[in-house]
């Protein structure tokens, strides 16, 4: 399987390896997509590139935060960056000790492919079929939820909820 991961983490950049921008330790591991990594005394947030976790309010958020933990707090991190998020948060592919987190988030039935934006031969892909098929983590449940559609559902029902306390019927 690790053979597999380190294939697998030589395909992420079109050139077959990766740069690596950024290293230090994980001190900190916000959720199932994003972790911090201490670089020359300075704090760096990163969300792992290409996939997105369930977010710690929905089913499966703790297990894939805990996941995350297991695979990369205290270790030594290498990040590659692949580009800058919301939040000023790096977007990068990470590899803690020697496994690759994004990769193995996915594997795990920990992450999903964040289809948005990954392209369609990403070997992300096949990763998360294997994950499917053997029922793993999120997919042993029967429907599981995107955490964008998630996001989704949560932030429609808050805007219901202003209207509602605001004695008004809705947009």
């Amino acid at each position: 399987m690790k053979k597999i991961l380190y294939i697998l983490f030589a395909l992420w950049s079109p050139s077959g390896a990766l740069a690596f921008d950024l290293a230090g330790r994980v001190v900190d591991v916000h959720d199932g997509d994003t972790l911090t990594v201490l670089v020359d005394r300075e704090e760096v947030k990163v969300r792992l590139e290409g996939i997105d976790a369930p977010e710690l309010g929905q089913r499966y958020g703790k297990r894939s935060k805990r996941s995350l933990a297991d695979i990369c707090i205290g270790k030594h991190a290498r990040v590659s960056e692949q580009n800058h998020g919301h939040h000023g948060r790096i977007l990068g592919v990470v590899l803690c000790g020697d496994v690759e987190a994004n990769s193995t988030q996915v594997l795990r039935g920990m992450a999903w492919v964040f289809d948005r934006y990954v392209a369609d031969g990403s070997p992300l892909y096949r990763l998360q079929d294997d994950a499917k098929s053997r029922q793993r983590g999120l997919w042993a449940d029967r429907q599981p939820v995107a955490p964008w559609e998630w996001r989704a559902r949560s932030h429609a029902k808050a805007i219901e909820l202003k209207w509602h306390v605001a004695g008004l019927n809705g947009p």
